[in-house]
């Protein structure tokens, strides 16, 4: 009683119960299994002795010792106290072995229950609790079919002299209920496989092998009840070959999780390993790779805390949504000096594992003090980039505004003007000075109008907003004061700022041939390649471009990386010319 209630009290606050107190729960399974054999041995009911106590005594050692490692290992969770619990209802069990009325009542009424407990441990792995309602719900129904339908069986009799519970002798309804209940317990086990198949499908297939192993052998393991059970009505309750079977699988659960906790032993030497590498600098991605397999979890993501930013963010800068509780990704924080600095993202299984994530955070801090340091430059870098484009859209707005100003202002203003004054020509017919002079007006207006659709067109090209890039291009290269050769080879119309950007790449390439170049031809490609608008611009003039000294290149420059994209100009001395500009469209 004292060790129970050390090992509970110590469950209770989450710490593992003392050695004594572990060691002597193993040395009592170790004792169970002795007396389940000797019981086996002894009996006059029991076939195949050897063979019966071997299989019980192979799932009440794997449960009880590898629960005590569980309970030892993660104080916290109550899987170990569960295993623990399995084991020794299932040793409870052979009591019904015995010849003497309470031992015998007592192992029978538990002979099924131990079932529910398997379940139990499945559905509740890894921290011992379940999580869902269905889950709670199947587990508690698991509970009610072995212990109460058990006990009405009893209480109808047919289980021999030594049963102290039964009231009435109906050795037929008896066998019905026996079949009801292990009918039921076997439609149990495939509810519990399809918990466990949802669960896959919710969270993924488990990226840490361990982990992967221990949920298929639970599966396993609910596959085989239904053989069991179904078996043991055919037979009659005899043991045969089939049902080795799933008594040697329900056992196996217990010892892949006991390779999962030495491997995760295992890992913390890792950490050793992760600090040789740490000595070097590694770059962010490197980073995250050696937490990765120091964790082994290579599903394993990182996060930098940015407080100017008021956001977590990848080691690109950009902004990242932590993962809500209970979600398929779980998230451990990495504090340096008390505040926050980064986040692991990671499986959900790793909870479990708290003294390896601490080990890893606090070997890697460092590092990931200078990932965040990077993160955060990248998120200024990613601003800047926002910045300039919105700069630059605004300055586009304001310039469409302007031309529409304008074309809809002074622009019929003096087309109205140059129009009243054809109309005053007509009454001054005769007058040779008036008609000079207002034949000289009617010429400035007309240059005005020229000078002012110049004008109109820099400021945003209205044909281009009306029929598209290639016919604004054809336009601008019929103007050009040298042959042009256009090739546009697609037809679709691109996004507005892209479309923006690209005439003036052209714009701007053609005023600097006609102005340095000396150029006699040009040449303007536009492609679309998987994603990317390409447009390059050719000349065969002089070369030799000081792309640093024409401050229109570096206007084109800032729009185009304004768009995602960059422009390289390629000008030797004596070979032309020739600029590149490759720009993202969607």
């Amino acid at each position: 009683m004292a060790v129970a209630a050390e090992a509970m009290a110590g469950r209770a606050r989450g710490v593992a119960p003392g050695p004594r107190v572990l060691q002597g729960i193993a040395a009592a399974g170790v004792l169970a299994a002795g007396v389940s054999v000797a019981l086996a041995l002894t009996s006059d009911h029991v076939d195949e002795p050897v063979v019966r106590s071997g299989l019980i005594d192979w799932i009440t050692l794997t449960y009880i010792l590898s629960g005590v490692i569980a309970w030892w290992r993660r104080p916290q969770s109550r899987l170990g106290p569960l295993m623990v619990a399995a084991g020794f209802v299932t040793f409870l069990s052979t009591l019904q072995w015995t010849s003497s009325d309470v031992p015998f009542t007592v192992g029978l009424s538990l002979d099924l229950v131990p079932f529910a407990l398997f379940l139990h441990v499945f559905l509740a792995f890894p921290s011992g609790h379940l999580e869902r309602g269905f889950e709670r719900w199947l587990v508690v129904t698991s509970y009610v079919v072995a212990i109460g339908f058990e006990l009405a069986g009893m209480a109808i009799g047919g289980f021999g002299p030594h049963n102290l519970l039964e009231l009435t002798s109906r050795p037929d309804a008896a066998l019905t209920l026996e079949h009801a209940q292990l009918l039921g317990l076997s439609a149990i086990s495939l509810a519990g496989i399809g918990v466990l198949a949802a669960r896959r499908r919710r969270t993924g297939r488990p990226l840490r092998r361990s982990l992967s192993l221990l949920t298929d052998a639970f599966a396993l393991a609910l596959v085989m009840f239904p053989i069991l059970f179904t078996s043991a009505i055919w037979f009659r309750g005899q043991l045969v070959g089939i049902q080795r079977a799933p008594f040697a699988l329900v056992g196996l659960a217990p010892i892949v999780f006991l390779i999962g906790l030495v491997q995760d032993k295992l890992a913390r030497s890792g950490v050793g390993d992760l600090l040789v590498q740490l000595r070097s600098d590694l770059s962010p991605p490197a980073l995250r790779e050696a937490i990765a397999r120091a964790l082994r979890d290579p599903s394993l993501e990182l996060a930098y805390w940015l407080p100017e930013f008021d956001t977590w963010a990848d080691v690109n800068g950009k902004s990242v949504a932590l993962p809500e509780p209970g979600s398929a990704r779980a998230a451990t924080l990495v504090d340096g000096d008390g505040e926050r600095m980064a986040v692991l993202l990671h499986d959900p299984a790793l909870e479990e594992e708290q003294e390896l994530l601490a080990a890893v955070g606090a070997a890697a801090g460092i590092a990931l003090e200078n990932g965040r340091l990077v993160a955060e430059q990248k998120a200024h870098l990613e601003e800047l980039k926002g910045s300039r484009a919105r700069v630059i859209e605004a300055g586009q707005r304001e310039r469409q505004r302007l031309e529409r100003n304008l074309h809809d202002g002074a622009q019929q203003r003096l087309v109205a003007l140059y129009l009243e004054l054809r109309m005053l020509e007509k009454q001054v017919a005769g007058d040779a000075a008036a008609e000079a002079r207002l034949d000289r007006a009617r010429q400035e207006i007309a240059l005005s109008l020229d000078e002012l659709r110049a004008v109109a067109r820099g400021l945003h090209p209205a044909v281009l907003s009306g029929h598209g890039l290639e016919v604004a291009l054809e336009s601008m290269a019929a103007q050009a004061p040298f042959p042009v050769r256009l090739t546009v080879a697609f037809e679709d119309r691109l996004p507005d700022q892209v479309e923006v950007a690209a005439y003036y790449v052209v714009s701007e390439s053609l005023a600097n041939i006609g102005k340095h170049a000396g150029a006699k031809s040009a040449s303007i490609d536009v492609v679309r390649q998987e994603g990317v608008v390409v447009i390059e611009v050719v000349d065969d003039g002089v070369g030799g471009a000081d792309t640093e000294q024409v401050s229109g290149l570096r206007g084109l420059a800032d729009r185009v990386e304004a768009q995602g994209g960059t422009l390289r100009v390629w000008s030797p001395s004596g070979g032309g010319t020739r600029l590149r500009a490759e720009m993202p469209c969607g």
